[in-house]
């Protein structure tokens, strides 16, 4: 049985470059495993994706020419009705090894075997294992027909009569085994070794690939193609970082994956050309500038050392001419207009104030059952109003010169939120939606406005995504807070609630980023206040819940708690370590922290394991109980060992009360562990359940005094084995 290594590509023309990374690994990875279901490859075998704007291929190493044969064994009827009395072939036993391509003298080789609670006859044969050409075939109609495609054309081949419906056109399709094409076809295509190069550098219109091997070597030298995407992208790397360097001063280009992996895929031989732009421009806020050349031309901005644009920018070529200087002029004439229309709307937008346009947002609406932006607005500013009152109301003690700070928080809020919005009338917001915020930011440090409400503005919608910055000052921070509040608030009350994968406004990120902004910046706030705030800036018909989904409150809470679990597992506690914090639901949500550090070290004591035990066994008592009151009556108690527990609860829990009270939870929790010994001693010792009804009570009530005590920082019986 030959085994060589098999080359597949199909050639067509330009595929959608956002695409061509998944269309290709999809590509490879379909013919790969189609290729393992029918044995035609081994355990070993390597594959190699190659995907570039006209080809996807895949390189695979020890493909057989055959697969081996695999003995069958196949269930062909019940003893009863294959066999007569005698013992003889039944017609219909005939009939089905006749179908089978045999005959009568198969019986004896029949095997008999149960089935279940009745016997079977079994025929055992041998299956002819499939050619290369009869499993290639399968695989690659199985790959062509599950490719990721975003949208399908529809063409017509040669023949002027049938359609063909994929990404892009193909006009050729190469499969090799070792040197020998392999009889295959695909949308219209029969499989030979001829390929095409690159469309304007490659030294022969087509190019043959001798063998499977030197596919790739074969059309770097001949077609002026590096094929593969990777090797492709890092090539581009490594000619910005040296383009870079030879302009000095310790520039750098912009470092953005996704525009990376889009010119990867728009180039089969890339060359990076450096490129200049007048020095006027950069009167422009550079996000204008980077966006604009990123976006529209997918050129590199060049940073300097210090991280500020330069004038300077890189093009990544598909050609490689002697004198690239056509190219590189091309290329400034095309980004030239760009440049000057960011300058034109930035100086058209500052003809006017923010608070000019303030009252232009009452002709923007946000959504038709939450009103416009510029009611948003208000309510944006009221629920920021009393996030600082609530701080203020945290502040322990509370003296003159924090009532200033105050102060002054609070009109730099109010003046924020009126104006956080106002961008996105600008002509700059409206050519590049991306930069909302960060031009509010930069008009409002124009006109001069405190840079306390200028930065506000500028990253109130921080934390934009995971591992996003959060806002830089406290009037940001409060600002942040009101707009995801809002937000959530606003389209959890009119049902808008996620589902599944869909999430179409970003709930789930907003709340993430109300949950980083309390937990990092450990802000004195209760979350379930800061709702009821946001819930009061709305009008009472708003914020009624879609049915069936009880009040907005009480859908947000269970809302934020899953996504705080997710944040936190993902940060490395462990599910019991989340579960046992999160089950007493706290308010304060920058406490989590440190009560998940307290729960750790708490765990690590050799105290633990029994005491976790032992609550979650007073948990169900006091659950299966009449209502106990967490009180006890010292005359009632007879045990010495119930002595001993309630004399030891008296001296430990007012102590690790006032830990917990101080902020001190793994002091609170370490104190809780000299309880372990009068425990274990009461619960070997003290029938709880006593037949008279006093004493059962003042038991219940001494565990309940305990429940309470031990469960302050976190639910220890969820630590339980």
């Amino acid at each position: 049985m030959s085994v060589q290594n098999l080359l597949v590509e199909l050639f067509v023309e330009e595929l959608p470059p956002k695409a061509l990374r998944k269309l290709g690994d999809a590509f490879a990875g379909t013919l790969l495993e189609q290729l393992k279901a029918q044995g035609l490859v081994t355990p070993g075998s390597q594959l190699t994706a190659f995907a570039s704007p006209r080809r996807l291929a895949a390189h695979v190493t020890a493909v057989a020419a055959q697969a081996a044969d695999k003995p069958v064994s196949q269930k062909l009827m019940p003893v009863s009705v294959g066999l007569d009395a005698s013992g003889n072939a039944t017609p219909a036993l005939l009939k089905k090894l006749q179908a089978l391509g045999t005959d009568a003298s198969a019986v004896p080789r029949l095997k008999r075997a149960m089935d279940g609670k009745a016997e079977a006859l079994f025929y055992d044969s041998t299956a002819k294992g499939v050619t290369l050409a009869e499993g290639l075939q399968k695989a690659l109609n199985e790959s062509i027909a599950k490719l990721p495609i975003p949208k399908v054309m529809t063409y017509q081949l040669a023949d002027g009569w049938s359609d063909v419906k994929f990404v892009r056109p193909a006009h050729a399709l190469v499969a090799l085994h070792g040197k020998d094409i392999v009889p295959v076809q695909a949308l219209g295509l029969q499989a030979g070794r001829t390929t095409q190069g690159h469309r304007f550098e490659a030294s022969t219109p087509s190019v043959s690939v001798p063998d499977a091997d030197s596919y790739a070597q074969v059309l770097r030298e001949q077609g002026a193609v590096i094929a593969g995407f990777d090797e492709r992208r890092a090539e581009i790397a490594r000619q910005l970082q040296a383009a870079a360097a030879a302009v000095g001063g310790g520039a750098r280009p912009i470092e953005d994956d996704a525009l990376l992996d889009e010119v990867t895929a728009l180039v089969e031989r890339p060359n990076v050309l450096t490129c200049q732009f007048e020095t006027e421009f950069l009167e422009v806020p550079q996000e204008c500038l980077i966006l604009t050349m990123k976006a529209n031309q997918k050129y590199f901005p060049l940073l300097d050392a210090q991280g500020k644009l330069t004038n300077r920018f890189l093009v990544v070529s598909n050609i490689r001419p002697q004198d690239a200087s056509a190219v590189v002029g091309g290329n400034e004439r095309v980004v030239r207009p760009r440049l000057a229309d960011a300058k034109f709307f930035f100086d058209q937008d500052r003809k006017k104030t923010l608070e000019s346009r303030v009252p232009g947002l009452a002709k923007v609406v946000y959504h038709n059952k939450l009103g416009t932006q510029g009611e948003r607005a208000l309510r944006v500013q009221a629920i920021a109003h009393s996030i600082v009152h609530q701080l203020r109301m945290a502040t322990v003690p509370f003296t003159v010169e924090a009532k200033d700070q105050f102060d002054v928080l609070d009109s730099k809020v109010k003046q924020a939120a009126l104006l956080a919005k106002v961008d996105l009338l600008t002509d700059m917001v409206g050519e590049f939606p991306e930069l909302q915020g960060i031009m509010g930011g930069y008009y409002a440090r124009h006109e001069g406005l405190r840079d306390g409400v200028a930065i506000a503005i500028e990253d109130h919608y921080k934390p934009r995504f995971a591992g996003d910055a959060l806002p830089r000052n406290h009037t940001g921070v409060v600002l942040a807070l009101a707009d995801k509040l809002e937000t959530l608030v606003g389209l959890f009350g009119i049902g808008q609630l996620p589902s599944g994968d869909k999430d179409p406004f970003a709930l789930r990120r907003h709340a993430l980023g109300v949950i980083r902004l309390l937990v990092e910046r450990n802000l004195p706030l209760d979350l379930p206040a800061l709702i009821d705030a946001a819930i009061a800036a709305f009008p009472a018909p708003t914020v009624e819940p879609a049915e069936g989904s009880g009040d907005t409150k009480s859908a947000l809470l269970p809302f934020f708690s899953d996504r705080l679990a997710v944040s936190l597992r993902e940060q490395g506690y462990s599910a019991q370590e989340v579960d046992s914090v999160l089950a007493l639901a706290p308010a304060r949500l920058g406490d989590v922290p440190k009560r998940l550090a307290a729960v750790r070290a708490f765990a690590a004591l050799p105290e633990a394991p029994a005491l976790a035990a032992a609550n979650k066994r007073i948990g169900n008592i006091l659950k299966k109980a009449e209502k106990a009151d967490a009180h006890v009556s010292e005359p009632l108690l007879q045990e010495d060992a119930e002595k001993a527990l309630f004399a030891a609860t008296q001296k430990i829990a007012p102590q690790a009360r006032t830990q917990f009270e101080s902020g001190d939870y793994t002091g609170s929790l370490q104190t809780l562990a000299a309880l372990r010994a009068p425990v274990d001693a009461f619960f070997d010792g003290v029938m709880v359940n006593a037949e008279q009804a006093d004493l059962r009570l003042n038991r219940l009530g001494l565990l309940a005094t305990l429940h309470q005590a031990m469960n302050r920082v976190a639910d220890l019986s969820r630590l339980a084995q």
